[in-house]
């Protein structure tokens, strides 16, 4: 039986190249895009390099897309052998900081900006997950890979010798600390299946998410997906990984 894998946010960057690697690897890679024309010319990248790749028009904060989605990788493939929770997106507008340094008082982010961040990286990644379960517990031994970051890390966010203490946001640290979080309410869940849950971290990779501006590059960052996406029966579960291990939650 093939092993399909789908990867939200797939279209371009570090979700593009999970797509590839698994691609490599052997699995049919569905490709979840919310712009169908970036999806289809992603497919397309992916199929000239020899890789089995189809596009799933997939908007992870529509409910109505996210169940359309579902329904037709029953229909194609009636099984999901892999989940990747990749989309995410980072402060939409405003100043990000949780205070104005110079006055102590609430600073220019609105909570418009936060929900934003959320409604992607939080409520979009429960939708979709939700939505392909059935599927999954359809595969011999299915997984769920959810991209989350190292700035969600208490232990680091709390470390002044750490790069992140400088790092003040209500956005996107804070909704990958939820991430995580997620990932082990699932896996306690799923503790007694066949299915495992883990959260990633790719580090700072170059993507329009920071201006390009991270030093790994997208195929780098990729890496550790790809190889949680494919842990045996005796792999983790409910545990927080970076290319080089095991990270602090």
């Amino acid at each position: 039986m093939t092993s399909i894998a789908l990867i939200t946010g797939a279209n371009k960057g570090i979700g593009y190249e999970i797509a590839r690697g698994l691609g490599a690897a052997g699995y049919t890679v569905l490709v979840g895009a919310r712009d169908g024309a970036r999806g289809a010319s992603a497919v397309d990248s992916l199929t000239s390099a020899g890789f089995d790749a189809h596009l799933v028009q997939l908007d992870v904060t529509d409910p109505a897309s996210v169940a359309a989605a579902a329904k037709h990788i029953e229909h194609a493939y009636a099984h999901l052998d892999v989940l990747v929770n990749n989309a995410g997106i980072a402060r939409p507008d405003g100043d990000d900081r949780a205070l104005d340094p110079a006055a102590w008082a609430p600073s220019g982010q609105s909570l418009d900006s936060i929900r934003a961040v959320f409604e992607v990286n939080v409520f979009g990644l429960i939708s979709v997950t939700n939505a392909m379960l059935p599927l999954i517990r359809r595969a011999p031994a299915g997984r769920i890979v959810n991209v989350a970051s190292e700035v969600g890390s208490f232990a680091l966010t709390l470390d002044q010798s750490s790069p992140y203490w400088s790092l003040v946001s209500l956005g996107y640290p804070v909704s990958k600390t939820a991430v995580n979080m997620i990932t082990a309410q699932y896996a306690k869940e799923l503790w007694d299946t066949p299915i495992k849950v883990n959260s990633v971290c790719p580090g700072y990779t170059a993507t329009d998410l920071n201006g390009m501006s991270g030093f790994k590059t997208p195929e780098e960052g990729a890496r550790v997906a790809v190889r949680l996406a494919q842990i045996g029966a005796d792999g983790p579960t409910a545990q927080f990984f970076n290319e080089a291990g095991p990270l602090p939650w």
